[in-house]
């Protein structure tokens, strides 16, 4: 595959002494849009990726209405469904169906949507560069120092956004408060499996805090489990059992794959002198739904903007500061929301289930979530709903 405008190749000048103002690590939703945003404010700007792009990345793909308002308006072509439609079940049983006039999710697949977001940022002014693995990183007079597989590359400010097993989530000293095994299979669609259109299904396992799902493309139905790490026999054999109560167990494997999830711990550290972790690499997720892209958008976009001001006009440290705060101030309340819902959800699946299934103030409610216009902190703060977890929960 040649290069496209703005991949770096490995004979560029890139490697050969340039101080970047922005050295961004991972090419997910995170990274390519810290890039973009730092790019365009005028900051030069390299991304690098380990994989090959365009490349796989297991991932549901469900784009909720966060996500929908951060992206680049060039971004929504890559959504394959609008969903309309929740169906909800527990260990397999019979499904309740719920269904709205508006759309409440958009689904992608995760190829399209990172290559785009790579594209977008390209176009504004970032060097992309694929196929290079981060061997170590250090700090000193003012520039941080990033060894490769090929040669170091240098830069003021570096953003982590390389997953959650990451270098530089390493060297920033992320600490993760739970890490979770999803698996997932990718299923070739056929004319009887367009009764999936527009509509997803969830249903709520028999190990503590797991669940699985259905989640149509255009071309594949995206099916998987989650539940904590450390029985994987038992994941799989969930995951299994899932696909033959919703009968896809028929249907072609076009890829299987699994991957860990994991999110931060209220004192984990999200910036380390000039470097900074942004999306996964930063434990940036909801517990309880393990829903991280709207926290990779949004992180992504502000990590650029501080790194953009330190840059240019800010002391580094103010600006770099700026950036935790946020996350702190804007995500945090989030996450720690999503792990308490998911400790009740744990102890208490046929009561969630209850009130997703059967309550039209919980549909409501999840909906809302979806669609962005309410927030687990948000609701959760309220008297009623925070009381039940307190008392149920112990």
């Amino acid at each position: 595959m040649e290069d496209s405008p703005g991949r770096a190749t490995l004979n560029s000048d890139v490697a050969a002494g340039v101080v970047w103002d922005v050295l961004v690590v991972g090419a997910g939703p995170a990274g390519s849009s810290a890039a973009r945003v730092a790019a365009e404010g005028g900051a030069s700007v390299l991304i690098i990726d380990r994989a090959r792009f365009p490349r796989y990345k297991t991932c549901g793909g469900g784009l909720i209405g966060i996500s929908l308002g951060v992206l680049p308006r060039s971004i929504l072509a890559t959504v394959e469904q609008e969903v309309c439609e929740v169906r909800f079940s527990l260990r397999g049983g019979a499904p309740q169906t719920h269904r709205r006039a508006l759309p409440f999710l958009a689904l992608v697949q995760r190829e399209r949507l990172d290559e785009a977001l790579v594209q977008a940022a390209v176009a504004a002014g970032a060097l992309f560069r694929d196929s290079v693995v981060v061997k170590s990183v250090e700090e000193a007079d003012g520039l941080v120092t990033v060894t490769t597989d090929g040669a170091p590359l240098r830069a003021r400010v570096v953003i982590g956004a390389d997953g959650t097993s990451g270098r530089i989530g390493r060297y920033v000293g992320v600490q993760n408060r739970g890490t979770d095994l999803a698996l997932e299979v990718e299923l070739i669609r056929t004319p009887e499996s367009r009764a999936y259109d527009g509509s997803i299904a969830f249903d709520w396992g028999s190990a503590p805090g797991s669940y699985a799902w259905v989640f149509p493309k255009e071309k594949v139905l995206t099916v998987g489990v989650i539940q904590a790490r450390g029985e994987p026999q038992q994941t799989r054999a969930y995951l299994d059992s899932w696909l033959h109560s919703t009968g896809l167990d028929h249907l072609e494997t076009g890829h299987f794959s699994g991957h860990l999830t994991q999110w931060r711990a209220p004192e984990s550290p999200l910036r380390r002198g000039s470097v900074l972790v942004a999306g996964d690499a930063a434990g940036l997720l909801d517990p309880w739904t393990r829903e991280g892209i709207s926290y990779a958008l949004r992180s992504g976009c502000w990590a650029g903007e501080a790194a953009l001001a330190a840059t240019s006009r800010e002391p580094v440290g103010d600006a770099l500061d700026s950036y935790c705060r946020r996350v702190l101030r804007e995500l945090d309340p989030d996450i720690r929301a999503g792990e308490r819902l998911l400790h009740f959800f744990e102890k208490h699946p046929r009561l969630v289930h209850f009130a997703l299934a059967h309550s039209a103030t919980g549909i409501r409610l999840f909906l809302a979530v979806c669609d962005g216009t309410k927030t687990l902190s948000g609701i959760l703060s309220h008297r009623p709903f925070s009381r039940a977890l307190r008392v149920f929960g112990s």
